[in-house]
């Protein structure tokens, strides 16, 4: 509608006015915002560093409730039906079960445990993110298994898009990646030279990302 959502280092979760940047309300948190909140129906999802999952109604900024994650967390939710998934600092992806108000599930890698700083993307009933083991990982959504793992030689901060049933993703080894969503086979990569952390954008027929060499790429 005609509200900004922004996260801050302040500790707050602040709705500003579109037009005039006046600030509407704000959520007290008790650590570091960094995550982008998700709007679903008019509820703010949003996780932070004082280890809460928050529901806040956008209307007001009331809370609706908490979920406590056990972990700091910098990845912002997806949100499918009555589900949130985000990535945290103590190594894992997680599930919330909205309507509950619970975790349903928690994913760890069996090899190697880093955090997820990526966010996450949803596709054929899977959960896409990257980790810091270097390492995309694709997560059955409704049980929280792996399906499958595709290694990069670097960690994956950046958080993936999905279109036409490929996974677009870059990697601090200077690299983009195209992934097949169901199998994790690799389609393509374009090396770029420096780390890519950015997050891919995808409009009319164009893949747009950023990269830490300090130029933007746009793919056909």
């Amino acid at each position: 509608g005609d509200i900004v959502l922004i996260g801050s280092y302040d500790t707050h979760l602040y709705a500003l006015d579109a037009r005039t940047g006046k600030e509407r309300w704000k959520v007290k948190t008790d650590g570091q915002v960094h995550a982008t909140p998700t709007v679903v129906d008019g509820t703010i999802y949003f996780g932070g560093c004082d280890e809460q999952f928050r529901g806040v109604r956008l209307a007001d900024g009331k809370v609706l409730f908490t979920v406590t994650l056990d972990a700091n967390t910098g990845s912002s939710a997806v949100v499918d039906g009555t589900r949130a998934y985000l990535g945290t600092y103590n190594n894992d992806v997680v599930a919330i079960d909205l309507k509950a108000r619970k975790i349903a599930w928690r994913y760890q890698d069996p090899d190697r445990q880093f955090p997820f700083n990526s966010s996450p993307a949803l596709a054929g009933g899977r959960v896409i993110i990257g980790g810091r083991d270097k390492s995309i990982h694709a997560i059955d959504a409704a049980t929280g298994k792996g399906a499958w793992k595709f290694a990069t030689r670097a960690r994956v901060d950046s958080s993936p898009t999905i279109a036409g049933g490929r996974v677009f993703v870059g990697s601090s080894d200077g690299k983009l990646y195209v992934l097949d969503a169901q199998t994790g086979a690799k389609r393509w990569e374009y090396t770029v030279g420096d780390a890519l952390t950015a997050s891919p954008a995808i409009a009319g027929g164009r893949l747009v990302i950023g990269a830490q060499d300090g130029r933007i790429y746009c793919f056909g």
